[in-house]
């Protein structure tokens, strides 16, 4: 085997391996050890056709593919690592002519780790997040937990019509131009009018009908529809109304607070509602703006990723989807399929996200690089603890456990924990106009609420 490497356009490069007809031989002859009982000819048994018997009968390219095969995965890896090359994508090969008893050349197209140039990283301005917490946050946890506790009642009156909101026990049956199709049938579902949980119409025309009452209702199908076969067409539901419900709204007031709460007053209560909301408001706005830091840190830098570890990277995401849906007995092309959508729309989907967190990756290694980051000790120990509680072993073994490759990349991951810990608070986060209108009404209602 002999490499060669030719830097190409765009952080690829390509690879060029020749072959040896002596190594192309020994590979066909493992192909053919490889494949030899799957040969019937007649005169000899199974698996015991001699070679060149066989290629004689196929021609001498019926071990070809299997016997690349076999060089590639013998002699890329070498190839990759005698090129001395930082690959960062799967390679797109191409093996040029075969010919028996001769040797041949392959090439490996790669992606190369690209150079990164950083712009400003420390004290970058970004908008800060708005974590104030208005009285109209706390009336509408209120409506929520309202909503939660309110009782379901049967409608006794016949003469009550359906209204918004109600939860109408109906059957139905659906037909696409006469015809009866999969799902379009159910007894006694509960349908809640305003829901917007059936197709776009269908609640709408139940509203003002009563208990007793046979309705046709007339809908398309959307386009997209999970149900290919249905998509942009008209149905026709048939529909009996055989019950009417509506939700009876707890008063919100001290008996309230008393019954769904440890406090005694709505507005001890209200006071909680907000702390909590304040609580969980400012941890989301933290991550918010560590986000907006980085992705301002890596709009500042200049990288050109390849295409190809893009891909590669994309590859892998769709690998890891579909080993997930098989854990639940479904792939992710069956998945896809009820969707309304092919893998490779899909995987379109995916690339502008993949890029961007390589881009992030990329510049915050080389902030770490450039910083001279380490892990501290206190981070890695940490670290260590929490994988040997999930592997059930002391935390001095995980080490030999996971390998020193793997124990190098955690080392990195908690550099660059720290690495956006040190840009977030070297960060200017300027506060917005629109915020500080809010707290100054917010001041307001507190007043109301303390009075």
């Amino acid at each position: 085997m002999n490499v060669k490497v030719e830097k190409q356009e765009n952080n690829t490069a390509k690879i060029i391996v020749e072959i040896s007809a002596a190594e192309f031989d020994e590979a066909t002859v493992g192909a053919y050890n490889r494949s030899k009982n799957k040969f019937n000819v007649p005169g000899f048994r199974k698996g015991h056709v001699k070679k060149d018997v066989i290629e004689k009968l196929y021609g001498p390219q019926v071990f070809f593919e299997d016997a690349v095969d076999i060089i590639l995965q013998d002699t890329y890896p070498k190839a990759a690592d005698e090129s001395g090359l930082d690959i960062t994508s799967r390679p797109q090969i191409d093996v040029g002519e075969l010919k028996a008893h001769e040797g041949f050349t392959y090439t490996a197209v790669v992606a190369l780790k690209p150079a990164v140039e950083l712009g400003q990283y420390k004290g970058v301005e970004v908008e800060k997040v708005d974590a104030s917490v208005s009285a109209k946050d706390v009336d509408a946890e209120l409506k929520r937990v309202q909503e939660k506790n309110a009782r379901v009642v049967s409608i006794e009156d016949p003469e009550r019509k359906i209204k918004k909101d109600d939860i109408a026990v109906i059957d139905f049956a659906g037909t696409v131009e006469g015809t009866a199709f999969d799902g379009g049938t159910a007894e006694d579902y509960s349908l809640t009018i305003g829901s917007n949980s059936f197709i776009e119409g269908f609640e709408d025309q139940l509203i003002g009908h009563a208990t007793g009452d046979v309705v046709d209702v007339n809908v398309t199908f959307p386009t997209p529809y999970a149900a290919k076969e249905l998509e942009g067409k008209p149905a026709v539901f048939r529909v009996t109304v055989k019950e009417i419900k509506e939700k009876q709204l707890p008063d919100i007031d001290d008996e309230f607070a008393a019954e769904v709460s440890e406090y005694e007053t709505l507005k001890e209560y209200k006071a909680s509602i907000k702390a909590d909301l304040k609580s969980k408001k400012e941890k989301a706005a933290a991550q918010e703006n560590e986000n907006r830091v980085v992705h301002k840190v890596v709009e500042n830098a200049k990288l050109d990723v390849p295409e190809l570890m893009v891909n590669t990277q994309v590859a892998n995401r769709l690998g890891d989807y579909d080993n997930r849906f098989r854990s639940q007995g479904l792939s992710l092309d069956q998945y896809l399929g009820y969707m309304g959508m092919t893998r490779e729309q899909f995987a379109d989907q995916q690339k502008e996200n993949v890029l961007q967190q390589i881009r992030t990756s990329l510049v915050l290694e080389e902030i770490v690089k450039q910083e001279n980051i380490t892990a501290s000790e206190e981070a890695l120990d940490a670290r260590l603890k929490e994988m040997a509680e999930n592997f059930q072993t002391d935390p001095d073994k995980i080490g030999d456990m996971v390998g020193a490759e793997y124990m190098e990349n955690i080392k990195l991951d908690l550099a660059i924990r720290e690495a956006v810990d040190m840009l977030v608070a070297e960060a200017v986060l300027k506060e917005p106009e629109k915020a500080s209108k809010s707290k100054k009404a917010d001041a307001k209602e507190d007043k109301k609420e303390e009075a």
